[in-house]
């Protein structure tokens, strides 16, 4: 007989991840085994800044994440309205490597 058990996972987050990081720039770099998100803050008037948080997906889970955060901007616009797409000047990257991992 098969076990119809629901699994459940108890995730918990620490306070100070909770907190969150701002980040107005995503870098993303890719190999073949591996997609590289790097979260960055860049100040105006500030021509350096660092890398606030890196995240290291599979290909799988970056392809899952893709579609799931273009579900929720579907529906935040459905509810808020519009999502404007702002022009902006390109910011130079000139740091760090980019690529293959």
């Amino acid at each position: 007989m098969a076990n119809n058990k629901e699994h459940k996972i108890n995730i918990e987050v620490d306070p100070e991840v909770a907190e969150g990081q701002y980040s107005n720039l995503a870098i993303i770099n890719h190999s073949v085994s591996e997609f590289v998100v790097d979260f960055v803050n860049i100040m105006p008037g500030n021509p350096k800044s660092r890398v606030k948080s890196r995240i290291i997906l599979t290909p799988q889970h970056a392809k899952r994440l893709a579609k799931a955060l273009a579900e929720n901007v579907r529906k935040f616009e459905a509810s808020n309205g519009e999502i404007k797409d702002y022009d902006q000047p390109p910011i130079p990257l000139n740091f760090g490597p980019t690529g293959q991992a």
